[in-house]
């Protein structure tokens, strides 16, 4: 059989979100992950070259995979929110593809603004004592020269991230600084590439993001 692929929209706070929910090509589903765009003022899409590499990652490791556009990204309506308004953007999307898969745990990740928004999302579920936390978080090429206010310094849910060892958006030193002062669990893996983008390494990175611990 045929692995499903769905295109949709999804009810978001601002208007329609177009999605695609793509199942794993082969194997039993084991895991629903939300995949979160780059910034839609610099010509993110659910359709970035790095974003489909995780997602396609993480179906060759059994996940069900939302990825969707941010709020005024191509089909999705209303306007850029300024980082609040596509954490909320996400929630709808991790609405719909928890209740499209109810019974299995889910994960959040993300690439460089998508990074960003997963991260400071997860810190709202955590203190949300009647949320389910994701059972993993992937933050790919986090633009630690934006700003490093990821307030998760003592969360518990395991963070794999994944970075590139030339990245001009966040420098080898300075996501080395930030990972080292958060608790356990947490992993840093560096993926030998030509720039943010993961030029020249997009293949490692999706064998990477698909041999990453559940």
């Amino acid at each position: 059989m045929p692995r499903r692929i769905e295109s949709l929209f999804i009810d978001g706070p601002a208007g329609r979100l177009e999605a695609l929910i793509e199942e794993p090509e082969s194997g039993e589903i084991t895991e629903a992950a939300l995949v979160c765009h780059p910034h839609p003022q610099h010509g993110g899409t659910m359709h970035n070259k790095v974003v489909y590499r995780v997602a396609r990652g993480l179906r060759h490791s059994g996940s069900v995979v939302l990825r969707f556009n941010f709020r005024g990204v191509n089909r999705s309506e209303g306007t850029f929110g300024f980082g609040k308004g596509e954490i909320e953007d996400a929630k709808a999307a991790l609405a719909v593809l928890r209740e499209r898969y109810p019974e299995l745990p889910y994960a959040l990740a993300g690439f460089s603004f998508g990074s960003r928004v997963i991260l400071h999302m997860a810190k709202e579920i955590a203190d949300d004592p009647a949320a389910t936390d994701p059972v993993r978080l992937i933050p790919v090429g986090f633009p630690t020269v934006r700003g490093m206010d990821i307030e998760l310094a003592d969360c518990t849910i395991p963070r794999y991230f994944v970075h590139s060892t030339v990245d001009v958006f966040g420098p080898k030193d300075q996501i080395e600084a930030m990972v080292a002062q958060l608790s356990e669990p947490k992993r840093l893996e560096f993926i030998e590439a030509g720039d943010h983008f993961f030029a020249g390494s997009l293949e490692k990175l999706e064998a990477a993001i698909a041999a990453l611990p559940r």
